[in-house]
């Protein structure tokens, strides 16, 4: 990834305008993991709230369920799972203040209009690479959920994390490149 945008998170949406889809970036800062049972969970406390909880606004979800720690890291593997699964709170999380997402997989036409209406985006990681984005966390705290095991809400914080942009905020997906 010699030509990726080197990306500082938590990132502005001002930045986010530049990229399209398709680009090459390298993430490096904090992320937080969150998977099915997590969405539901942080729904139902934003909707008691009136607003995201554990500082969320403005930062970046990895749908990703990591392994315990392994040679020396946080993780032995962490892999994005399946975005989809995850677009039934995509749209309100965004409108929420979430920037950005990172998973594989194409999205649904909702998310790709929540990303156009908030100006968000959806990055794509390589799945099959669980082992050696793990070696990208320097490192991880709960910060909720902890019940939900591989579920719960984790700050992880990550360097040089390989990305690709998926959906930009103009809806152009990577997807329909090919």
């Amino acid at each position: 990834m010699a030509d990726a945008k080197r990306l500082t998170l938590p990132i502005g949406r001002d930045e986010l305008a530049t990229l399209d889809a398709g680009d090459a970036c390298l993430l490096t800062g904090p992320l937080y993991t969150l998977r099915d049972a997590g969405h539901i969970r942080l729904l139902a406390e934003r909707e008691a709230a009136g607003s995201l909880p554990y500082g969320l606004e403005g930062q970046t979800i990895f749908y990703a369920g990591p392994t315990p720690p392994a040679a020396g890291r946080p993780f032995g593997a962490v892999g994005p799972t399946t975005a989809s699964r995850m677009d039934f709170a995509t749209p309100d999380l965004h409108r929420s203040g979430i920037v950005a997402t990172v998973g594989k997989g194409r999205r649904s036409r909702a998310v790709h209009e929540a990303c156009i209406e908030t100006g968000s985006v959806y990055f794509v990681a390589c799945g099959g690479a669980a082992a050696y984005l793990a070696k990208c966390v320097a490192s991880s705290q709960t910060v909720a959920y902890d019940e939900l095991g591989t579920e719960a809400l984790r700050r992880i914080e990550v360097v040089d994390f390989p990305v690709f942009v998926g959906i930009d905020v103009q809806g152009s997906d990577v997807y329909d490149l090919v």
